[in-house]
Parts: structure tokens; sequence; C-alpha cells
């Protein structure tokens, strides 16, 4: 299980919240000039890395606020939460390293 730390709220159980996929991801400019195979990519394809991950969190049983989380996918450790709107912190060696 994980301690997730909520910017506003301090660490909570992982039950507390729920994951909205990958963070950072932009809407096309122009969405009505892409192909159904385009506009699929976008709405269906994600990144699946082995290592750093970058995701949307809800805090959905206590604030209800969205933001960001770095997390290593396989040893799950959290290595940065940061607000929505923020620019991912740099890659460091924790985070590609998983400790």
């Amino acid at each position: 299980m994980l301690l997730i730390p909520c910017p506003w709220c301090g660490d909570r159980d992982e039950t507390e919240f729920s994951c909205g996929g990958e963070a950072h991801i932009e809407r096309p400019a122009k969405p009505a000039g892409m192909s159904d195979d385009q506009w699929a990519d976008y709405l269906f394809l994600r990144s699946n890395p082995k290592g750093r991950h970058l995701e949307r969190w809800l805090h959905s049983q206590g604030c209800r606020r969205w933001f960001n989380v770095e997390r290593h996918t396989v040893s799950h450790h959290i290595t940065a939460v940061y607000e929505m709107g923020k620019k991912p912190p740099k890659a460091s060696k924790t985070s590609k390293a998983g400790k």
C-alpha cells in the first residue's frame, strides 16, 4: 500500500486517492484536423515506462484537489509531489534508480 503525500493534507493512505493517469498530456491544438487514428492515439495511448513516471492524482476522500506525483513504477517509491500547472522536477539519480 502506498503512502501518498498530499501537498495540502500531508501523508495519507492510497485508498483516499484516485489515479488520473499520466501527467502533462497536452490536448491537440487542432483536434478537428486529426484523423481517427491520431485522435485514438491521443485518447488511449500512454507511456508505460519501467522507472520514473509522472502521474495525476486526486485526493478524492480528502481535500478533493488534483496534484502531480513522480513515482517509480517498479518500487512505487514517490520521489516528488507538485501542484497542477507546475513543471515536473528534473529527473534525479534517486528517481532513475528507484531508491
